[in-house]
């Protein structure tokens, strides 16, 4: 976690001197970001099913304009919550049923943007960065009335690739999807199961996620 920690913080470093350096002669805009994630949930379909569930994100963002033509940079500290709803087939020793992995976590996603003008009103931009996630919920869930645990990482890497539109230099609306780079969690099983079904359910999982964003510049 170290060499994760040293790119954190390496990562802000530059965004930041990249910020201060241009601070001058930028343009700066803070706003308020909201909108709604649909997590892709990636598990071994052999055993755990996973299937699709909506979430939502929220927050202070920041936007700096800089002086080339184009260009811009995006930060943001948002409450991010995802779902997905988990369901195992009929396993010896696991109980037939539904679940909801939930993850709770602050996300800081800094993207690097280039948009085109369409006139004074509007404008389409692409944007892509990485995105910086920490756990703020429950790190074990409990599965399957308590035969297997979700554990969740304490901190988790990004990365971000999308485009938006800028309506009348205020209001932004974007899509992007958010690429995990390295596992999200694992699962476990109790000691009581059988070897074969621990073996089947020690199972690293990636939850990535589809994201529409509205959010509001002053």
């Amino acid at each position: 976690n170290r060499n994760r920690m040293k790119k954190f913080f390496t990562t802000l470093l530059v965004a930041v001197g990249l910020m201060s350096a241009t601070t001058a002669s930028a343009q700066v805009q803070f706003g308020v970001k909201a909108g709604v994630n649909v997590t892709n949930m990636s598990l071994d379909k052999e055993v755990l099913d996973a299937s699709n569930r909506v979430g939502f994100f929220v927050g202070p963002t920041v936007k700096f304009t800089l002086p080339v033509v184009g260009l811009g940079i995006d930060a943001s500290a948002l409450y991010d919550q995802r779902e997905a709803k988990v369901s195992v087939d009929g396993v010896q020793g696991i109980v037939d049923t539904e679940q909801t992995l939930k993850q709770r976590q602050i996300a800081i996603p800094i993207n690097l943007r280039y948009g085109i003008g369409l006139g004074s009103t509007a404008s389409i931009f692409l944007f892509a960065g990485p995105q910086f996630g920490f756990n703020v919920g429950d790190k074990n869930q409990s599965l399957f009335e308590d035969a297997a645990q979700w554990r969740l990482k304490s901190s988790t890497f990004s990365v971000n690739v999308g485009l938006g539109a800028m309506l009348l230099s205020h209001l932004q609306i974007s899509a992007n999807y958010n690429i995990a780079c390295g596992k999200t969690g694992e699962t476990t099983v109790s000691d009581v199961a059988g070897e074969t079904v621990q073996q089947m359910f020690k199972k690293r999982g990636r939850a990535n996620a589809w994201q529409i964003g509205l959010a509001y510049y002053f």
